[in-house]
């Protein structure tokens, strides 16, 4: 039997691997930050974190409605394809595909850094190194199959959600001991629609992740129950973590203070417990890095596969191996990602988030709203399943995916505009060797 095969994937990802998929992936390097990044926007971050969760709300019921109408689609590439067409689909998967390796990258990177303040020891060694090591760590395991992957997503989602629930338990411990400290340093910042909308803009980038279930669609038992659910469970998980770990800080530290910290959360405990106790926080910093750098990469190497499979990428890139992995489709991931560790594993933990936050933001929501728009079509097409107009979800969805376009301002939608550009003459390129192939086999 040859070691690398065309057969159809088996389904190996159930609902917690699912669920585990989309808070591992959401919850990242990002939430560590999300409370200095958010500070200066004082009460106006409560507000806008409203708006996105009630936005990512839409979106997540956006995907969990197609993956039931879908049950036997691969993920939203053959939704939107099969409702918008091949480029509306390639484009929009195309952007997310670019922004996959690249948050690999800056999360290996970040990851580094957090692990060096907890063993500075490793400092002696070539930061760069490490990086590439963690990165083939992770493509190495998901090459022994989508399941092996999976089964250390649910572990490394679990160990990154204990500090989030210090966070949680020390704001609860403060509250019933000493209720005053949350009236001593209330922001001073005005709460008003351009400073909501613009806290509401870095909100939505810590959600990103929300569709993680429904990528590897192909992949997942019983799709049309286990996305739908975990999609929703995770991202309704996610929001009310991080409105919680958010909150606590805010009221807790000066608002100028955090507004200047480079780890929040330490930077809490050390206000609250004594200079020093907060960092071992970086460790499990680390390991929540680790868990987003799995989930990331097992949706980078389902993805590439998927657009293989399409003929949008070199067939090659479809095969899978004796574990059922596409072992190509993570290789050529995990090179592009190196190539950017190596570009830029200099940059500071601060600047990779901004990076992180235009760039991948921005390449993120053409998938947000042509999946909306999806639901629409199937509308006037005459599909009208029982539970819920898909025309009023649809237009929720592509109504908050227009609004965050706005939100994030013209130069993320240039980027997007560019990724997009540069995806063309890639997907010209393959189909014309694809067709070149096929009539060379038709020939006699």
């Amino acid at each position: 039997m040859s070691p690398e095969t065309s057969t159809p994937p088996r389904r190996e990802l159930g609902f917690w691997m699912c669920t585990a998929l989309v808070v591992g992936n959401t919850i990242g390097i990002g939430i560590f930050m999300m409370p200095a990044a958010l500070a200066p926007y004082g009460f106006n971050a409560l507000t806008g974190w409203g708006i996105t969760v009630v936005g990512c709300l839409f979106l997540a019921r956006v995907f969990a409605r197609l993956a039931q109408l879908r049950p036997a689609a691969d993920g939203p590439y053959t939704y939107i394809r099969s409702t918008l067409g091949h480029w509306p689909a390639f484009l929009s998967m195309w952007g997310y595909w670019v922004s996959n390796w690249i948050t690999n990258a800056t999360l290996a990177v970040s990851v580094v850094g957090y692990l060096n303040a907890v063993v500075p020891s490793l400092g002696q060694l070539p930061p760069a190194l490490l990086a590439l090591a963690f990165l083939w760590l992770f493509v190495a395991i998901n090459v022994l199959g989508t399941r092996a992957g999976g089964r250390v997503q649910v572990v490394c989602t679990a160990l990154k959600l204990l500090p989030m629930v210090a966070v949680v338990l020390l704001g609860i411990w403060i509250l019933l001991s000493d209720a005053g400290a949350y009236t001593r340093t209330v922001p001073a910042t005005a709460v008003t629609f351009p400073q909501t909308m613009a806290a509401s803009t870095i909100a939505l980038f810590a959600m990103l992740g929300l569709e993680s279930a429904s990528v590897p669609a192909g992949r997942v038992r019983d799709p049309g129950r286990n996305i739908p659910r975990a999609t929703l469970v995770g991202t309704l998980l996610t929001a009310v973590i991080y409105i919680l770990v958010s909150t606590v800080p805010l009221l807790l530290i000066p608002q100028a203070e955090l507004a200047q910290s480079s780890a929040p959360f330490v930077a809490l405990l050390d206000h609250e417990l004594g200079a020093g106790n907060g960092r071992w926080l970086a460790l499990f910093v680390v390991v929540s890095g680790l868990g987003a750098l799995n989930g990331w990469t097992l949706i980078g190497g389902n993805l590439t596969a998927t657009m293989a499979a399409q003929g949008d990428f070199p067939e090659t890139f479809a095969r899978l191996n004796r574990h059922g992995a596409p072992a190509r489709a993570l290789l050529v991931c995990g090179v592009l990602a190196s190539v950017m560790i190596l570009m830029n594993y200099s940059k500071s933990l601060v600047d990779g988030f901004v990076f992180l936050s235009t760039i991948v933001t921005a390449a993120n929501l053409p998938l947000y709203l042509c999946s909306s728009l999806a639901l629409i079509v199937m509308w006037n097409r005459g599909e009208r399943p029982a539970g819920g107009d898909l025309r009023v979800l649809g237009t929720l969805g592509t109504a908050y995916a227009v609004l965050a376009f706005i939100g994030v301002g013209h130069e993320p939608f240039l980027w997007a505009l560019a990724l997009a550009i540069a995806g063309i003459p890639v997907a010209l390129w393959t189909r014309r060797a694809g067709s070149g192939r096929s009539l060379a086999k038709s020939a006699p």
